[in-house]
């Protein structure tokens, strides 16, 4: 028996007992390649890769675990200081074991990707809270930037999945996605509707900026924050442009999503970061220790 799961704009996934199937594409190869990598390097919090089924679907394991789905606003523990440390952790963990992954002759990525150049891994491109998968009840709780115990956040992340969108990028590129969507920096009304504060703008840019510390802290980014920032404008920018321009050519969910608004959440997003980047960039609120 298959159950439809949440999300996905395209054909979604479906899961089958400990197993998930989605149907596969040009791009399906390099990325079994990599996730096969990742676990023969002891990088073990991704799907594992099962096969090809009988209809053509890729099999992939199941991550146990609650997810995002369609909840607006998002549960607590994804908005959360511990999420937001675990995940900067993940990335870090994932990017120095895709460091090594070479990438099979001919492989294909989702999009515009190009080949893999000197200095750039494999990304995953869309490592956002709603493709985290977080365990509840497997620790007693985390920690806050301040020390205090944030039982919202009890558990533990147990990895990220779907992986459609892997392909070449520098670490900053896929970490300044990262940042767009965990700290958030998306647009104000995005974010609360997503459940963060909205008080006055001076208490949001405090929030962001230490929020965006403490993720960089726990990543181990210890490059100028600036650099993140215009990397962070230019990941918006580029996903306005992408949707905009798919939508144009007929690609059915960039239509929609163009049609919700999106794009233009994205570019408002842009507005805002260019306004706040002095003081995000200046801010030197606390870290962890």
């Amino acid at each position: 028996m298959e159950e439809r799961l949440p999300g996905g704009r395209n054909d979604g996934a479906v899961r089958r007992g400990d197993t998930v199937r989605r149907t596969t594409g040009s791009h399906t190869r390099g990325v079994h390649a990599l996730l096969d990598h990742l676990h023969n390097v002891g990088f073990h919090r991704v799907p594992r890769v099962l096969g090809i089924d009988e209809a053509g679907r890729e099999i992939l394991s199941y991550l146990q675990g609650s997810t995002i789905g369609e909840a607006r606003p998002w549960p607590a523990w994804a908005r959360s200081d511990g999420a937001l440390v675990a995940a900067g952790s993940w990335l870090r963990d994932f990017h120095a074991a895709s460091a090594s992954f070479v990438p099979p002759e001919g492989a294909q990525w989702f999009g515009d990707h190009h080949a893999l150049r000197a200095g750039e891994i494999i990304g995953h491109h869309d490592a956002a809270p709603y493709n985290a998968v977080w365990d509840p009840a497997d620790d007693p709780g985390a920690e806050t930037s301040d020390g205090h115990s944030d039982t919202r956040a009890a558990g533990r992340l147990v990895g990220f999945i779907d992986w459609d969108l892997a392909g070449p990028a520098s670490p900053l590129r896929d970490l300044a996605f990262m940042a767009l969507t965990w700290v958030p920096l998306t647009a104000r009304d995005v974010a609360g509707a997503d459940g963060f504060p909205a008080a006055g703008n001076d208490d949001v840019v405090a929030e962001r900026g230490r929020r965006l510390r403490l993720l960089l802290h726990a990543y181990g980014w210890d490059g100028d924050i600036a650099a993140v920032l215009g990397a962070v404008r230019q990941r918006a920018d580029e996903h306005a442009a992408g949707l905009r321009q798919a939508a144009s050519d007929g690609y059915g969910p960039a239509v929609d999503l163009v049609a919700e608004g999106v794009a233009d959440a994205f570019e408002r997003a842009v507005s805002e970061l260019d306004a706040d980047a002095s003081a995000l960039a200046a801010f030197e609120g606390p870290r962890r220790s």
